[in-house]
């Protein structure tokens, strides 16, 4: 996901993915705990890019 698409996206929109990308972080974290985790990799990725539109948002509110 890249900066330029989310910068696109109106207010709702964001968060509206904010709340999904949380809810993927916890479960990624409760497999990971548990030991059911394919690919730790997945934790990285949705971290940096709840980060980017955490950033977006934040823009577009100020």
């Amino acid at each position: 996901m890249k900066a330029n698409e989310l910068r696109e996206r109106t207010i709702e929109e964001l968060q509206t993915q904010e709340k999904e990308l949380a809810d993927q972080l916890f479960a990624l974290r409760l497999n990971k705990v548990t030991g059911q985790l394919e690919s730790p990799a997945k934790i990285r990725t949705v971290r940096r890019d709840l980060a980017r539109v955490l950033t977006v948002l934040n823009e577009k509110q100020a």
